[in-house]
């Protein structure tokens, strides 16, 4: 229970108990009410009102279950059961009818013989009960007062017990407090403590870190604006000397190419003037380096000898290159060498 009196009943109870233990006692006081509201109901009663039986319950164990500071919020029966399938038999109630007819006419019809029997039996059974129910009577009267005299002890017992229990209880709860206390004042004194070594700690660092990092920094500042000062001046004087450069050597290009073209201009107008006979004596002075670039691999070799036994032969052979020579010079060049006189009569001639 939450009310202020009934939570300290609850601490008297149980203060010191672990929560099984607490259960246990939970449980055995339920137990001992169901126990004495089953022996009020039949079992039909039981099996068919559950409800009204788990009110029942509820109402008779609230009273002592409150004593100890503990409410019953909820109750309910989940299952009744039996281990002679009684309940299990009681919707087969026609069945056991039929069936009980039939039994009773056999046992009527066995009845009548053993009547006589039973009657004289009973007289010494009769004898027999009377003498064991007094001697149950003083037995149970015994042992009712021996159970009444332990449970006394029990109680007186149980209740030193717990309140000797309660009071290490208490005692220990005191201990607990005054150490957590002391824990507290530590703490706080270490707070303090630590908070004045991190005041130090950064002024420390402000004097020995951060000032002379802002003065390297704004040293290594200045340096870099100054290194980049001159970066940019040698690009620049770098830059206006190529630029020089290159108009001087735009002029110099521009001369040679205003020369050359003065030259090829004087040299196209000659060829003008003279026509064939210029572009003839074009082809005449490239015949040696075309002839040295056509005997170039033979200047390699040491010796040719040409093996003929007839010299006409051989004569014949030169005369005949000779004479495709005017063909192969206009295959390359397109100039005609036939048609210049002196070319013609010494191809023409007999060598």
């Amino acid at each position: 229970m939450t009310e202020k009196e009934l939570l300290a009943v609850a601490c008297e109870q149980f203060l010191g108990k672990n929560v099984q233990d607490i259960k246990n006692v939970v449980l055995q006081t339920l137990e001992g009410h169901l126990r004495s509201i089953l022996g009020t109901l039949t079992v039909e009663q039981i099996y068919q009102d559950r409800d009204q039986f788990a009110k029942l319950v509820r109402e008779v164990a609230a009273p002592d279950v409150g004593r100890m500071g503990i409410e019953i919020l909820s109750f309910t029966i989940k299952d009744v059961y039996d281990k002679v399938d009684y309940l299990s038999s009681l919707g087969k109630t026609q069945t056991a009818v039929v069936q009980r007819d039939a039994d009773i006419g056999v046992a009527e019809a066995e009845r009548d013989a053993g009547i006589r029997e039973a009657e004289c039996k009973k007289e010494m059974l009769d004898i027999k009960f009377m003498a064991d129910t007094m001697i149950a009577d003083s037995k149970r009267a015994f042992e009712l007062q021996k159970s009444a005299f332990s449970e006394e002890v029990n109680i007186k017992t149980a209740e030193a017990q717990l309140a000797y229990e309660l009071q290490g209880a208490r005692e220990q709860q005191k201990i607990r407090q005054e150490e957590i206390e002391i824990e507290v004042v530590q703490r706080k004194k270490q707070i303090a403590v630590e908070a004045q070594e991190i005041l130090r700690t950064d002024k420390e660092l402000i004097a020995t870190v951060r000032r002379p990092a802002e003065a390297e920094a704004h040293r290594i500042q200045q340096i870099a604006e100054g290194e980049k000062v001159k970066q940019v001046l040698l690009a620049q004087a770098e830059a206006e000397k190529i630029r020089k450069l290159g108009e001087a050597e735009a002029a110099v290009i521009e001369a040679m190419g205003k020369a050359e073209a003065e030259r090829m201009k004087l040299k196209a107008e000659a060829y003008q003037k003279y026509g064939d006979a210029a572009k003839m004596a074009l082809v005449l002075e490239a015949l040696p380096q075309i002839a040295a670039k056509i005997a170039a691999p033979l200047t390699k070799v040491d010796e040719i000898v040409v093996l003929s036994g007839d010299n006409s032969k051989v004569t014949s052979e030169v005369n005949r290159l000779l004479a495709e020579l005017p063909a192969s010079v206009h295959a390359l060049t397109g100039v005609d060498l036939s048609k210049i006189p002196l070319i013609k009569k010494a191809t023409g001639a007999q060598v």
